[in-house]
């Protein structure tokens, strides 16, 4: 969902939804995997923390959270697209006792005025015990 640059990180008050879309609170959501003090439980919560992390422009957050093998050694996000809305497709495993899941997930956008979406089958694993992005196929 972006390319490999500076940590950049939104004003997020209590009171704003999330936007991965769960209708929660940021605040309740995925603030507190953000910020390093609840890591996300299940690869569906990582994708979802991922996803607000993208539309919050969270690149410090997003590069912890990716797995040592694949990780960039810097992520530059594009300014100009804003991450809309996060739509989970499918979840294969990811669960509380897995080591690996995979999550299917269309990612709404805009760009240059455009509305687009970015479908992606994401693999996910756990590292040192907690669920980092592994990769993912896009379609």
């Amino acid at each position: 969902m972006g390319k490999a640059g500076r940590g950049r990180r939104a004003n997020a008050t209590t009171g704003r939804l999330c936007p991965c879309g769960t209708g929660r609170a940021y605040a309740d959501c995925c603030s507190p995997a953000h910020s390093g003090d609840a890591p996300a439980s299940t690869a569906e919560a990582l994708m979802r923390s991922r996803f607000s992390a993208f539309a919050l422009g969270d690149t410090d957050y997003l590069l912890r959270s990716w797995h040592s093998m694949t990780r960039p050694e810097q992520l530059d996000l594009d300014p100009a697209q804003r991450w809309m809305r996060l739509e989970i497709v499918e979840t294969e495993r990811g669960g509380l006792l897995d080591a690996t899941g995979t999550v299917t997930f269309h990612a709404h956008y805009r760009a240059a005025g455009q509305p687009g979406t970015l479908t992606e089958r994401s693999r996910f694993a756990r590292e040192d015990g907690r669920w980092v992005y592994l990769d993912g196929d896009q379609s």
